[in-house]
């Protein structure tokens, strides 16, 4: 049997960064069922409307789609049940530290195998206000305009 090498990406939230100013992320592994996983392989899922809660000294993905797998029998999985995430100790009471002071919210980025094993990247983000959101956009237009110039002055134009 050959294990896998590497990071194989299923799912990506692309919109996170334009939603949420990420401050911290940390890689989790997640509680799945056999069908779960089987879905995943297929590269299916769906992290839009996904966030984590801590309860009870443990961590949970809420409202991550993972869809049924097509070959399941009666013993296929529920597309959008709570998953516990693995987290060391430690790791959690950081979190629980942060998200009670000061109204961080947990967030999934991308959903991914590493070496076979199913992982999430959580990221510790502040929702974004929609004038953030127009000076990013600034920020970036301005950035690109600048490397252009750039690249005129080092081929000669102007």
């Amino acid at each position: 049997m050959v294990k896998e090498r590497g990071r194989k990406v299923i799912a990506q939230n692309r919109k996170a960064r334009h939603d949420w100013a990420v401050l911290d992320t940390y890689e989790a592994g997640i509680a799945l069922t056999g069908t779960e996983v089987k879905s995943l392989r297929q590269g299916k899922a769906q992290l839009v409307d996904g966030f984590a809660t801590v309860d009870d000294g443990e961590v949970w993905l809420r409202n991550v789609h993972i869809p049924e797998y097509t070959e399941g029998t009666w013993t296929n999985h529920e597309p959008r049940r709570s998953r516990k995430l693995l987290l060391h100790k430690h790791e959690i009471i950081r979190l629980v530290g942060k998200i009670k002071e000061s109204g961080l919210s947990l967030i999934p980025m991308s959903l991914y195998f590493s070496d076979g094993r199913a992982k999430v990247e959580l990221a510790l983000a502040r929702g974004k206000k929609a004038h953030d959101k127009r000076q990013d956009l600034a920020k970036r237009d301005a950035q690109r305009e600048m490397q252009r110039a750039i690249g005129r002055a080092r081929k000669g134009m102007r």
